[in-house]
């Protein structure tokens, strides 16, 4: 029997019931002194806890699917390599930050993390712990910033850096993200192998006003979050870091609740993220405990939440033009029929890539087999070079002069035009190794 299956839910249900009753009976007959009557009280006891919380746990990971089958549980994980391709298949230096937008913070746990860069920061990069501070919305949230090896060398010092927004899930942390994803140090090989270009990552968590899980949405009369990843994030980083202007450098990325976010915040607001990567996120934002009322009462606040229901976006609104890679398991994970919806519906502009695991539930096991190549294909779709941060120097009259005698931008080569079907849907298959 599978691990959440209804028939071992069932089986452990009844046993458990089965040990209460057969305790109760017995337990005239074992109230006798003595050490057998003794050891028999403790057994019993023993077996009817044990029993319950066996089928607690298996109801509990039913629901949550924390694991999906026995070798999750035990630990013997599926160690094949996860690889991305694009096989057009069926679907397609940190100035002063004091009292700025972005503010150096205390450790934040980064001391615990192993693995984090260490020596010199234009060989190796650097991981800052910082608080980020909503203009807009005055909310303050903790984060992570690391700055890639490129950053601090000669030859890139007037060069702006693509950046990825990478959010956690709820009610994880951004611990989560550097220490069980390891975002920073597997975007530190990447970029050594030349595999990833230079790129600014900023780690986040979804809510701005914890313990609430806001969603990245924007609450009516409540926080403001939407804004805050969309105008208040951005530029905190823009005004401490030397980061792309042009929304073609920005890319949201999460797993979980952030996965949810970073979809949203692509498609809803393609002028400030142009590529979303989802890791098991959801397509449709509904309230909960968590959450509260997220959309307000009456047709308006039914409007609200159709607006943040992707697949009635992809049905009844235009697609933006954005990139986007969405993650999830046949086995194990509760999002896959919609995620194959969603790449049925998805239309160009936009183009949808997937990495489609055989089994995996939802967890960072599953996750650490994702991140890299999601990180990987991420860093594909942002251009760099960006503009350059400071005046060019003095060249011949009339000669690289833009409009109005303003310098004109350097910017990379354009984005490769994507390949797939005249739906713009691409498939990305993960699968285990054949042979």
């Amino acid at each position: 029997m599978g691990l959440t299956s209804q028939s071992l839910e069932y089986t452990v249900v009844v046993l458990a019931v089965a040990c209460v009753v057969a305790t109760v009976w017995l337990w005239p007959r074992l109230s006798r002194r003595g050490v057998g009557p003794v050891l028999g009280r403790l057994g019993a006891i023993a077996a009817t806890q044990l029993s319950i919380v066996c089928a607690l746990a298996l109801a509990v990971n039913t629901n949550f699917e924390f694991y999906g089958n026995w070798d999750e549980l035990l630990g013997n994980n599926d160690k094949a390599p996860v690889s991305v391709s694009q096989s057009g298949g069926q679907y397609a230096a940190v100035g002063n930050m004091k009292g700025g937008l972005v503010q150096p913070a205390g450790p934040q746990g980064l001391d615990r993390v192993t693995g984090l860069p260490k020596g010199p920061a234009d060989k190796v990069g650097k991981v800052e712990s910082v608080r980020i501070i909503g203009r807009r919305t005055r909310a303050i949230n903790p984060g992570f910033v690391y700055l890639p090896p490129q950053y601090f060398q000669q030859q890139f010092r007037r060069q702006r850096f693509p950046v990825m927004v990478v959010i956690s899930g709820y009610p994880g942390g951004i611990m989560n993200l550097a220490q069980h994803l390891q975002v920073p140090q597997n975007a530190g090989r990447l970029i050594a192998q030349g595999k990833m270009q230079p790129t600014v990552i900023v780690m986040v968590r979804p809510t701005i006003a914890p313990p609430r899980d806001t969603e990245c949405v924007d609450v009516p009369g409540g926080p403001q979050a939407e804004t805050f990843f969309t105008k208040d994030l951005p530029d905190a980083m823009k005004s401490a870091y030397r980061v792309g202007h042009d929304p073609s450098a920005w890319g949201a990325f999460g797993y979980s609740s952030g996965g949810t976010c970073a979809l949203q915040l692509a498609m809803r607001n393609p002028k400030a993220y142009t590529s979303a990567v989802s890791l098991s996120g959801d397509y449709a934002i509904k309230d909960d405990l968590t959450t509260g009322s997220l959309f307000g009462a009456g047709p308006a606040g039914a409007q609200r939440e159709r607006e943040h229901d992707l697949l009635w976006r992809l049905k009844n609104l235009p697609a933006p033009q954005i990139s986007a890679l969405v993650a999830s398991s046949r086995k194990g994970e509760a999002d896959y029929g919609d995620t194959m919806k969603f790449l049925h519906a998805a239309k160009s502009p936009m183009t949808v890539d997937s990495i489609i695991l055989p089994q995996g539930s939802h967890q960072f096991a599953t996750w650490r087999r994702e991140v890299v190549p999601a990180l990987e294909w991420q860093s594909q779709q942002l251009t760099f070079p960006q503009d350059t941060q400071a005046v060019a120097p003095p060249r011949k009259p009339g000669a690289g002069v833009g409009k109005g005698g303003a310098p004109s931008k350097v910017t990379g080569p354009p984005k490769a035009p994507a390949t797939g079907d005249d739906k713009g849907r691409r498939r990305v298959e993960a699968e285990r190794p054949q042979g």
